[in-house]
């Protein structure tokens, strides 16, 4: 394996924020840590950059031991929330900081920074003062510092948390063409379950320090391994099934008829969303959401009698 994380773990005042952590990155992969706040994925993040000691448990980059490894010594680029810019500097001098202390002739060290702001759109940004530019362009121009330090790993920490929603979608897209052009290895820390579904390889979801299931976006949202990974990725109805059991259906998985169905409710709230309208149904003591695409000719209303079928 390119990275493993073997039995990291870190407490702060006797909380544990980060509990025996196991974890392996293959060459070029883009692994999404996903979990709520407090949950350990920004200290995981950190012990891996080497800005927080771990109390034990190793980091292991291509079979090489780098737990003790100063932050500046480690091959790693990390991506900050607050990108950490420098406001007293131009777009240029930001995106080469980094690369001074490698010892680069001034002309080498433009050469490789224009080439990355390039590859980012922002070339035409080169002087322009980082304190006047957007917060997508901002989040850019750290991109950019990162990756042009050539890191064997690069780290970002909820890059996208400071944008709208759109923006979002779009900055998401873009590092997911960077990443896989360049083929960094990368871990992506955030809190946002589209965006680890849309841009990663593979997901590792944490609660209380621990981890709760990895595997693809695919699999974490068809298969969860826990209730607790059924509720944090996308939304779920959890309904009785047979003895003890309890079943977890997926709104979209559900269908509503007039006619015949599994289940009889009475449709309590609808909320239109573009792609779909979703149903609130209420059956017995409790509430189903349903997902019913917009395209579909039969709409429903508060108070109608529906069946519904999973």
């Amino acid at each position: 394996m390119y990275l493993q994380l073997m039995g990291l773990s870190k407490s702060y005042n006797n909380i544990t924020a980060v509990d025996d952590l196991h974890l392996e990155l293959d060459k070029g992969e883009l692994l999404s840590i996903l979990g709520p706040s407090g949950c350990g994925k920004t200290t995981t993040l950190r012990m891996i950059g080497g800005f927080t000691p771990a109390e034990s448990g190793k980091v292991i980059l291509e079979g090489r031991d780098i737990s003790t490894t100063p932050p500046n010594l480690r091959p790693t680029a990390t991506v900050f929330q607050s990108y950490a810019l420098f406001q007293h500097m131009n777009v240029i001098q930001n995106v080469c900081y980094g690369l001074k202390f490698q010892k680069l002739g001034k002309k080498e060290m433009l050469g490789q920074g224009e080439e990355m702001l390039e590859m980012v759109g922002l070339k035409h940004y080169r002087n322009k003062p980082v304190n006047q530019l957007s917060g997508g362009e901002q989040q850019r121009v750290a991109l950019a510092r990162a990756m042009v330090m050539n890191p064997k790993v690069l780290l970002l920490d909820e890059p996208l948390s400071n944008l709208d929603a759109k923006l979002r979608q779009k900055m998401r897209k873009e590092i997911r063409d960077i990443q896989k052009e360049l083929g960094i290895t990368t871990l992506y820390v955030t809190h946002d379950q589209e965006e680890a579904l849309s841009i990663s390889d593979r997901i590792a979801v944490m609660n209380h320090g621990r981890l709760e299931q990895v595997g693809t976006p695919r699999t974490v949202y068809n298969s969860p391994a826990s209730r607790f990974v059924a509720e944090f990725i996308g939304r779920i109805n959890f309904l009785a099934g047979k003895g003890e059991q309890i079943l977890a259906v997926r709104p979209e998985r559900i269908t509503m008829s007039e006619v015949s169905g599994s289940l009889l409710g009475t449709i309590a709230q609808k909320q239109f969303t573009g792609a779909y309208t979703t149903y609130f149904v209420r059956v017995s003591d409790h509430t189903i959401e349903v997902d019913v695409p917009s395209l579909e000719d039969r709409e429903w209303n508060p108070d109608d009698v529906v069946y519904l079928s999973y």
